[in-house]
């Protein structure tokens, strides 16, 4: 499974003393099976919809139907704002993408700065050679739950297709989704500017000062996740690390690292990555959880609900694992859309190296000590 096609898990290492035609692939529930209790959709979920609504509406068109085509067989995922400024695209629907990228933005907590942020692409590789000039295809809005068992799709009639999320449909379809790691950059700034208000990145007075010639780090040398659950339209998720500590001052610091390149189940990557800046700790252990951001993430929210927790949390003169605090301050509903747990790691210290298996048992790191030497 690759970064085209599916939606994968993203980590977040808190490192802490934390539709009603029928096609190919339509789904049918089998008799007698339980019922999972569908979780309501959040603000993300159902601007998506709406511009899948209007994207499908909109090629009704053919010289506009084509310029997609084009634009979708050429690319791996296509900014849509600036797609829709051609001029054989319909006016209108120019204006409501760019509502609908305004209303993602604050619905993520992010600035309206951040620009566009919806995205179009073709649901999987497979459909290409299927993509004819002749093709009308479907548009549907990616899904997060992983569990869904069907997707809503539409056509420029404005008629809704129910679709498996499990077996790849033979006729085209275009996904409607956001650019994650975009939304994720922008939103760690929103993180670290709402950690550095709550004091979780200590004072500038109490702020350590690196060793002469430089300062001990660890540094994430490979790593590799474990996710069996994901469809054909699911597409990017993004990881980031929320590494923390106690901080010199004595009060829980909190830094982001963003993870972009894991993207892929059952791949190890080599990063070569700084994790930890040692020079930031009071203690010499800190934990590290990982998480999962398949794009509904409020930033704004996601930051305030972990300081809110860690602020209580005072320093006793010793490292108290903090996995547990942290975990317990995310909203249960995140679990299913907003950032999902993955796996966590105890007690990583500035002596930790080797090969370390999650406690969840989904995913593993690869350590070593890494002196970071001045220029």
């Amino acid at each position: 499974m690759n970064r085209p096609t599916t939606r994968r898990s993203a980590l977040a290492l808190i490192a802490c003393a934390t539709t009603v035609a029928t096609l190919q692939g339509v789904a049918s529930p089998a008799a007698g099976a339980a019922a999972r209790p569908k979780a309501p959709a959040s603000a993300v979920a159902r601007i998506e919809a709406q511009t899948a609504r209007s994207v499908a509406a909109s090629l009704a068109s053919p010289a506009w139907r084509a310029q997609v085509r084009t634009a979708a067989l050429g690319s791996h995922q296509v900014d849509l704002a600036a797609l829709t400024r051609s001029a054989a695209a319909d006016g209108t629907l120019g204006s409501r993408v760019a509502a609908a990228d305004r209303s993602i933005a604050a619905a993520k907590g992010l600035d309206a700065g951040v620009g566009s942020l919806l995205r179009l692409r073709l649901g999987s590789d497979s459909m290409r050679a299927h993509l004819t000039p002749g093709t009308e295809p479907l548009v549907a809005a990616t899904v997060t739950d992983e569990h869904a068992a069907t997707v809503t799709a539409y056509d420029s009639h404005g008629r809704v297709h129910t679709l498996s999320a499990k077996q790849t449909p033979a006729q085209p379809v275009y996904v409607i989704d956001i650019d994650v790691s975009k939304a994720t950059s922008a939103g760690l700034g929103v993180v670290d500017k709402a950690f550095d208000k709550a004091g979780l990145h200590g004072t500038k007075a109490s702020a350590a000062k690196p060793a002469a010639g430089g300062y001990a780090s660890t540094k994430v040398d490979a790593v590799s996740i474990n996710d069996d659950e994901e469809t054909w339209i699911e597409g990017d998720a993004e990881i980031f690390s929320l590494v923390s500590g106690f901080g010199q001052d004595g009060t829980v610091r909190v830094d982001s690292v963003d993870m972009p390149y894991l993207d892929t189940d059952h791949h190890t990557y080599y990063p070569n990555q700084i994790l930890v800046n040692w020079s930031n700790y009071k203690y010499n252990e800190a934990d590290v959880v990982m998480m999962e951001d398949d794009g509904d993430t409020n930033y704004g929210a996601f930051a305030k609900a972990i300081a809110d927790a860690l602020l209580t949390i005072t320093d006793q003169g010793a490292y108290i694992p903090l996995v547990d605090a942290i975990l317990n301050a995310v909203p249960s509903a995140w679990y299913t859309n907003d950032p999902d747990y993955v796996d966590s790691w105890y007690t990583l210290s500035t002596n930790s190296s080797g090969t370390l298996n999650g406690a969840r048992g989904n995913g593993w790191i690869t350590v070593e000590p890494y002196w970071v030497s001045s220029l």
